[in-house]
């Protein structure tokens, strides 16, 4: 799906979910009713400014509105064409959105060129891996992904995975996502 569809359907199903008309949601948001109309019908590309202006309308945050959906592993290339937006200062670019009520553990994690079979975390555990540098294998013990510095992957950790580094020094944040107990 096309960001702007993407965008575009996801305000128009929270605005709805929110109970908010179109005429508030411009007015708390800063905008024409026109202008939301053509970003809620995926004919427009608003701006960072404008996609926080409606996130903080809707109390909901940035990623809701650029969310297009993922599949149970998700793989992020570098070079991937994803949710993009650009303010005057930073561009974002969405990689993984992940629901979760718990905790999440970031760690900044080094993968030897040894290969580490992990077994099954407990159930709900999530992994998300940003290579920064390097080359590794990672990811579901039966179908691991290869990943490149700037890829990323999400997976389900209730399941048996692996790691191996394909280089010496093969670097990334490794974000542990553990649900609520």
């Amino acid at each position: 799906m096309e960001l702007a569809q993407a965008v575009g359907a996801n305000v128009r199903r929270l605005r709805i979910q929110a109970g908010i008309s179109l005429a508030d949601l411009a007015s708390a948001a800063g905008m024409s009713k026109t202008t939301l109309h053509g970003i809620e019908l995926g004919q427009a590309n608003p701006t960072l400014s404008t996609l926080w202006a409606l996130a903080t309308a809707l109390r909901v945050s940035l990623g809701e509105l650029l969310d297009t959906g993922s599949p149970t592993v998700e793989v992020v290339r570098a070079d991937d064409d994803r949710p993009h937006v650009r303010g005057d200062a930073v561009s974002a670019r969405l990689l993984h959105r992940i629901r979760l009520r718990g905790t999440v553990e970031v760690y900044d994690i080094e993968i030897d060129q040894a290969v580490q079979n992990s077994d099954a975390h407990l159930a709900g555990v999530h992994e998300c891996l940003v290579l920064s540098r390097g080359r590794v294998t990672t990811g579901p013990a039966e179908s691991p992904i290869e990943l490149a510095a700037g890829d990323s992957v999400h997976f389900d950790a209730a399941h048996p995975h692996t790691y191996q580094g394909h280089h010496r020094n093969n670097r990334a944040v490794l974000l542990m996502l553990h649900p609520e107990q």
